[in-house]
């Protein structure tokens, strides 16, 4: 059984920071990208920001410069630290792992709950 589990969203002002986080957990033998994904109110789902398990990153221009994604490799854990946020910001935040279980070798796609994150104007 493996699960992802996010936290730190919240309520935050406009132009104040958050930090998420998302830790992996279960049979996993190898944890290849991790990514950061949200969904707005009446908007379909959209990729934030991804990061390879060298370290390799990639973000949505609506986010380049504010957030930084990073990772702990020892921990299977992936962060997102938003600055600067914005009210345009306001969803669901959702971590998505691409990770090798045990016993299975191939790639499967593993999803959090979801930690929202709100911005006030």
């Amino acid at each position: 059984q493996v699960q992802l589990v996010e936290s730190g969203g919240g309520l935050v002002q406009a132009g104040g920071s958050l930090r998420l986080s998302c830790a992996a957990s279960g049979s996993i033998f190898r944890n290849n990208a991790m990514a950061w994904y949200r969904q707005a109110p009446e908007k379909q789902r959209e990729l934030v920001a991804t990061i390879t398990s060298g370290g390799r990153t990639n973000y949505a221009d609506s986010v380049k410069g504010r957030f930084t994604i990073s990772r702990d490799n020892a921990k299977n854990t992936a962060y997102l630290q938003m600055n600067s946020l914005k009210p345009e910001d306001t969803a669901v935040y959702y971590c998505n792992a691409a990770l090798i279980i045990t016993g299975r070798p191939w790639e499967t796609d593993y999803w959090g709950q979801g930690t929202r994150v709100t911005v006030s104007s």
